[in-house]
């Protein structure tokens, strides 16, 4: 299995990935820089990068290669999390056009929304038209957007793409490729190369050809058998069998993940105390992190326990005044945005205190008591925690109750606090009651796969701790 790295994440995961045996190629040339190893450049059977957010990575490819790489992503912390996409990189959909857009077409694919853009399209689409097309970007579950389409179906990679119904290309500035090599495309479809393929050597260039005329082969076989694009029904064409011979997962780093992470890292090469939980943050604080370990070459700390909350929170956010979102994830996967706080307080320690007012109508979940107009909830945050406290009061300040979240360790990024809920939760009603709440949902998210066992067994024991704090 040889796999393919890239983004903010790329020199612990090539660290991890070669401890457990797994062959990475194409790599970067910091990467190449960094490790005492040869990377080939032969083709990837599945590519790692970092999501657009930086909250995690996509892995993409050959499923058999993907389950082995997340296998192995997931060791990192209880806190790391994973999901596989409905429709993945890759995947061949027919689906109905339920809106159109400015820019494009939204597209029911029975296994979720798509969005096709015009662009990628050769007819014009209107709202209640059928179309085929195929995945060239998934989605992570906690963004909340949409796989993009494009009606061309190809087998892509980093090396070459194979194209149905397209013609040959010659290399960026090369000879004929396929009169030199021992392979050629499948009849009917059309290959064109990658920069990458500058790199590669013949034979290699030769086995990813054949690897995708075999993919390619599949596709022709699942497009026959398929019903005309008008009479077909909404969802996969490539996976008649529900067997599909290509994946994508996402897998979102908790900070106790981003520290393990550090600990790869530093294996390598300098690593300041939170590396990736800083550079999770932004692209500022990215090149921040670059310049530090730059003038730092062996800062000694201990990751978790020493990183600068503190100087990262005044250097680049949350600080007194602003405003912060609570991303509220949960277990399957989706990401809940409990709307915009006033940010009152930020301490050296990580704790942030923030307030917002309530609308009226309704109830607090658990407590039991309305939800009226001019209430006011005082959330108090502190990165690492496992759990954080919502205290809930009407207009004159008098008490409604406190909810306390059990939850993966906060991390308080300069425009939002991450973190996954657990379901299992705990209550402090007015009247000093104190009650543990969902225990339930707890356990069912772990019999569906969403919540793994020690993550679980982490959180009733948080849980069991709040009430004895609280009683």
């Amino acid at each position: 299995m040889s796999v393919r790295v890239r983004g903010i994440y790329a020199t612990a995961l090539t660290e991890l990935l070669i401890d457990a045996g797994v062959e990475v190629v194409q790599a970067s040339g910091p990467i190449e820089d960094r490790f005492d190893a040869e990377f080939g450049a032969e083709r990837a059977a599945a590519t790692v990068a970092t999501t657009d957010d930086r909250q995690g990575v996509g892995v993409s490819g050959d499923s058999e290669s993907v389950e082995r790489v997340v296998d192995r992503l997931r060791g990192l912390g209880r806190d790391a999390l994973a999901w596989s996409a409905e429709t993945p990189d890759g995947a061949v959909v027919t689906g109905a056009v339920t809106e159109t857009l400015g820019s494009g077409a939204v597209v029911d694919c029975g296994v979720g929304e798509a969005f096709l853009p015009y662009s990628n399209a050769d007819d014009r689409i209107e709202t209640g038209d059928r179309v085929r097309g195929q995945v060239v970007d998934a989605t992570a579950p906690w963004t909340d957007g949409r796989a993009v389409l494009d009606t061309a179906v190809a087998v892509r990679g980093d090396l070459l793409t194979l194209e149905r119904g397209a013609s040959n290309t010659t290399s960026a500035g090369g000879p004929a490729m396929l009169d030199v090599i021992s392979a050629a495309p499948r009849d009917g479809w059309g290959v064109s190369w990658g920069r990458a393929s500058d790199e590669a050597s013949f034979d290699a260039l030769a086995d990813a050809l054949d690897a995708a005329n075999e993919r390619a082969a599949a596709l022709d076989e699942a497009l026959a058998a398929a019903d005309p694009v008008d009479d077909a029904d909404r969802g996969r064409v490539d996976d008649p069998d529900g067997d599909a011979a290509v994946a994508t997962t996402w897998v979102w780093f908790g900070r106790e993940s981003r520290f393990g992470l550090d600990e790869r890292r530093r294996a390598v090469t300098a690593t300041m105390p939170g590396h990736h939980r800083v550079k999770a943050g932004s692209e500022a604080a990215s090149a921040a992190v670059d310049y530090v370990e730059a003038l730092c070459p062996d800062p000694e700390a201990d990751g978790e326990q020493d990183f600068p909350f503190g100087v990262t929170a005044a250097q680049f956010g949350p600080r007194e005044g602003d405003t912060l979102t609570l991303g509220h994830g949960k277990p399957d996967g989706r990401l809940l945005t409990l709307g915009r706080a006033d940010v009152e307080s930020v301490a050296a320690d990580g704790t942030v205190t923030v307030t917002r007012e309530m609308a009226g109508g309704g109830e607090y979940d658990g407590l039991g008591v309305p939800k009226e107009a001019g209430d006011v909830a005082e959330t108090t945050l502190k990165e690492g925690r496992w759990w954080y406290p919502t205290v809930y009061r009407d207009g004159d300040g008098t008490s409604k109750g406190t909810y306390v979240n059990v939850c993966t360790p906060v991390e308080v990024f300069p425009d939002t606090a991450r973190y996954v809920d657990l379901h299992v939760d705990v209550v402090r009603h007015a009247d000093g009651t104190v009650e543990r709440v969902d225990d339930d949902e707890l356990d069912a998210a772990v019999e569906r796969g969403d919540v793994p066992e020690a993550l679980a067994d982490r959180a009733r024991s948080v849980a069991a701790a709040l009430v004895s704090a609280l009683s």
